[in-house]
């Protein structure tokens, strides 16, 4: 068991297991993003980082077949910070938060060494998508491009430059596609991690294996911070799925089928590695 897991262990709850919690009827999830774990400043302006922390705990809830309602904000700012980099920050926030119809709430500043971000996402669902549901035989299939983030994360490691079309400035969520075909859904989650790391959260759960349908480059499935969605539907549910794919305007790649045994992530941990 590796760290991370482990720390999890030590709390005895139902609720963990998902990308948001269930509870009462309404989904909580909560998200770090830290300097020089997650960016590094000189990366992105502070507006563009402050809308891609918003972004990547809304994907928890977009995940989960949950509308974002309220949102939570705990900012550590540097004391070096100047007044116009704490203004675009909140434009950034704000952006997001507009765009997905949510209200910022309130939250928590502290002055800090470097820029670290926590957001917590207040959300509701009438039909929540959970890990749990996939059975053998079902198919699975992933949403867009995969592989895209680890080739521009090496290319900003190397000193280059983000563009304006990064999926570190321009992430692109599945709200429509998975509110439109959560029907025919056995299960979902967001592809974070990398997609092998997903599939192996997947078939701890639901106790299978995968048998792959293509094969998939390591550097495509061990691409993390991708925040495209993970999907496992029956195969009678086939031409639905496209069909709302089609209609959304949603990339959809079918690649693999559930089966019994188990399954072994050949990805580095991305949060303890």
């Amino acid at each position: 068991m590796d760290l991370e897991n482990y720390f999890i262990s030590q709390f005895e709850t139902k609720f963990v297991g998902d990308d948001a919690a269930e509870a009462g009827g309404m989904l909580y999830s909560k998200d770090a993003f830290f300097e020089n774990i997650h960016f590094k400043r000189e990366w992105m302006r502070c507006k563009d980082i402050a809308k891609r922390a918003m972004m990547v705990n809304v994907s928890d809830a977009v995940a989960m077949n949950a509308k974002p309602l309220y949102a939570l904000l705990a900012v550590a700012m540097p004391k070096d910070i100047s007044c116009h980099g704490a203004k675009e920050l909140a434009e950034g926030f704000n952006e997001a938060a507009s765009f997905y119809g949510l209200e910022i709430i309130g939250g928590d500043t502290i002055a800090n060494t470097k820029l670290d971000i926590t957001v917590t996402i207040v959300s509701k669902s009438k039909k929540p998508l959970f890990r749990k549901g996939l059975r053998a035989g079902h198919l699975l299939a992933y949403t867009g491009e995969l592989g895209r983030s680890a080739k521009e994360l090496k290319r900003l490691l190397r000193g280059g430059r983000v563009h304006t079309r990064s999926k570190f400035r321009n992430m692109q969520l599945r709200n429509r596609f998975i509110d439109t075909a959560r029907d025919y859904l056995s299960c979902g989650m967001d592809i974070s991690d990398g997609l092998f790391s997903e599939l192996e959260k997947l078939a701890v759960v639901n106790q299978t294996g995968f048998a792959f349908l293509k094969n998939i480059p390591k550097s495509v499935g061990c691409s993390g911070e991708e925040y495209e969605m993970l999907i496992g539907f029956d195969v009678r549910h086939k031409k639905a799925i496209i069909r709302r794919a089609k209609q959304t305007r949603t990339p959809l790649h079918i690649f693999a089928r559930a089966q019994r045994g188990g399954y072994k992530n050949i990805c580095k941990r991305h949060h303890f590695g």
